[in-house]
């Protein structure tokens, strides 16, 4: 198959598409008037088709066989061809010529089509970028944007490196690299991501990814390092072709001499010629990596599917995978009377909207997004790190932080309320305590959030029969909550790197195969060591993605169960593939054999065979299995 990729590379490069179907087109024309007796030329008008379609074939096997000794297909088939043309069948030479290359356009135009999709990418890499320097504006190549340069974005323009918003407001079409089907409201202080479309105002960045480490590259990359050829399956079929024309060597060898007549032997040659072998098995492949892409995968390694379908268990990472990965406030509780719940969550809010920590973030964020982004004033604003803020805020003194931070201020926290405490973070959550005027009010409850696709995806998964795993280094009391809300029942908790890496070789060594799902630095190990590890691309490291097989893109994994379903159903083709194929075969020469088929019906049978395992293939680009 090196022959086809490299040749589908040069076609793309080239317009070579359009070309072949245009010598095609002379090609069939030409057979069609040579089996119509029409005689415009001085000799057989199917020449014209060996000529076009054949010569190429027979240069493909020479080079094939004095440099490599690599005896596949090509060779076989010219061996046809030069036999067809001796005993003067030009038709029948003609025709396997013209069928052979007809095939191998219907796998060019299966293949473009399934890369079609992830091809979109490498048309979106922005160009230009408009650079801001000593507040004058000049248009540079993408590629020349530092780290750290000022890039200025108008309306209806891609962004052409990663970056954070210093300055604007705007709404950013990000469906290339999250699929979100609306615009995503962007302003100071937000991170957008290159490739990505400006819908509305302008904006300036300041460049934080660029070159080959933004997003866009970092994608094309995963495309580009997609390949069929790495699949074993296809290794497989290519011995099996080789034996195929030992084979049919001697069988037409054999029947030559013992019937005499050189017919049969070239028709034995004719029928055997192994091309829906060779063609319909990394079609298949290519077509189920098109499928997946439009369900936000790339597939960076060939055989990736092929492994997936061997999987008996789907491990998950915890934070970023089946969860959100950022806290949230899930409740929140005065103690203080005269004070309400609002009121607290307003005061505590505004003193934390200047902390850089993520928890306290968390609260500010919150708030503003049930209130319209509004809040109190804050003044005096101060960090004690390790343990929570202070600050005032319309005239109270507000302390909010962990225990350690009020027991420094000597404010006193109940039993009552560190049980609660202990009972929440059993649970997973983690809990903040507010003071105000030096005098305990409340406290606020924030955990990781589950995903509301997480439950269903476990579900789906077990429904194929495949066991799901949580693989997490959260501590145990938090991964038997989460678990238990997704119906996962084997947790392997307090799991550091070596540990999930221990676990998934000891599962393998058990013929376990195991598809690891991730997205941090220290799952990259363990998507590694896994049968299959699938990365998510969007808010997964850049060390998980390149150490995965697989990267989803929009973080969507309630695509999961569609993959491996997917991965079953394109073996299931190739294997239905290879049974037709290898059936025609041995049914063909049979029938060759005694004389029943002549070259020219042989080459008929036989190709179209070829061309209907194609087809079939091609059938994985829109299969979706039915709920």
């Amino acid at each position: 198959m090196k022959r086809f990729a490299h040749w589908l590379e040069e076609k793309q490069a080239l317009g070579g598409t359009k070309k072949d179907v245009a010598l095609l087109g002379l090609s069939g024309a030409a057979l069609i008037l040579s089996m119509a007796g029409v005689a415009w030329l001085p000799f057989d008008m199917a020449w014209i088709a060996v000529v076009l379609c054949g010569v190429p074939i027979l240069l493909e096997a020479a080079i094939g066989l004095i440099t490599a000794w690599d005896i596949k297909a090509d060779v076989l088939v010219s061996l046809a061809l030069i036999a067809a043309v001796w005993i003067g069948e030009d038709f029948a030479a003609g025709e396997v010529a013209f069928i052979m290359q007809l095939g191998a356009l219907l796998e060019d135009l299966t293949v473009a089509r399934a890369r079609a999709g992830i091809e979109k990418l490498v048309r979106l890499t922005p160009q230009t970028a408009r650079v801001v320097v000593n507040g004058e504006e000049r248009t540079i190549a993408a590629q020349e944007v530092n780290i750290g340069d000022i890039v200025r974005v108008r309306p209806g323009e891609s962004i052409p490196v990663d970056g954070e918003i210093i300055s604007g407001q705007t709404s950013i079409n990000q469906a290339v690299m999250t699929g979100e089907s609306l615009p995503v409201d962007k302003t100071v202080g937000d991170a957008v991501s290159s490739g990505t479309v400006n819908q509305f105002g302008a904006f300036d960045m300041r460049a934080t990814k660029v070159g080959e480490d933004s997003s866009i590259q970092r994608m094309i990359r995963l495309v580009q390092s997609a390949d069929a050829g790495k699949a074993q399956i296809v290794r497989m079929t290519d011995r099996w072709a080789t034996w195929i024309v030992v084979i049919a060597l001697s069988a037409a060898v054999l029947t030559g001499l013992a019937t005499g007549e050189i017919i049969r032997a070239v028709t034995i040659l004719v029928v055997f010629c192994p091309c829906a072998l060779v063609l319909a098995t990394p079609t298949a492949i290519m077509a189920a990596i098109g499928n997946a892409t439009k369900h936000g995968f790339l597939v960076r390694e060939g055989d990736a599917l092929e492994r997936l379908a061997q999987v008996g268990r789907v491990a998950f990472d915890k934070t970023g995978t089946l969860t959100y990965g950022t806290p949230e406030v899930t409740a929140v509780r005065s103690l203080q009377q005269g004070v309400s719940e609002r009121q607290l969550y307003a005061w505590t809010a505004a003193a934390e909207q200047r902390s850089e920590h993520p928890l306290g973030i968390a609260i500010a964020a919150g708030y503003k997004k049930q209130n319209n982004g509004v809040l109190p004033e804050c003044q005096a604003f101060a960090m004690h790190a390790g343990q929570g803020i202070r600050a005032r805020v319309e005239g109270r003194d507000i302390l909010a932080g962990n225990a350690k931070l009020l027991a420094q201020a000597h404010i006193p926290v109940p039993q009552a309320v560190q049980a609660e405490a202990k009972a929440y973070a059993q649970r997973g959550s983690t809990l903040i305590y507010t003071a105000v005027d030096g005098t305990l009010a409340g406290y606020f409850v924030l955990a990781d959030t589950v995903r509301s696709e997480s439950a269903d995806t476990v579900d789906a998964i077990r429904a194929l029969g495949i066991q799901p795993v949580l693989l997490t280094g959260d501590h145990t009391h938090a991964a038997h909550a989460i678990a238990a809300q997704l119906h996962i029942q084997q947790v392997q908790a307090d799991c550091l790197p070596q540990d999930k890496l221990h676990w998934i070789e000891t599962s393998q060594q058990g013929r376990q195969m195991v598809c690891m799902v991730g997205d941090g630095i220290n799952d990259a190990p363990a998507l590694k060591k896994a049968c299959v590890g699938i990365a998510m691309g969007g808010i997964g490291s850049d060390i998980a993605v390149e150490a995965a097989d697989i990267a989803l893109v929009n973080d969507e994994i309630r695509e999961l169960p569609h993959l491996l379903a997917l991965a079953r159903r394109m073996m299931r083709t190739i294997r239905y593939n290879l049974c037709f194929s290898m059936g025609l075969n041995f049914v063909a020469i049979a029938l060759a054999i005694p004389g029943i088929l002549n070259p020219v019906v042989g080459a008929l049978v036989h190709n179209a065979g070829s061309v209907l395992v194609i087809i079939h293939s091609a059938f994985l680009l829109k299969w979706r299995k039915k709920q």
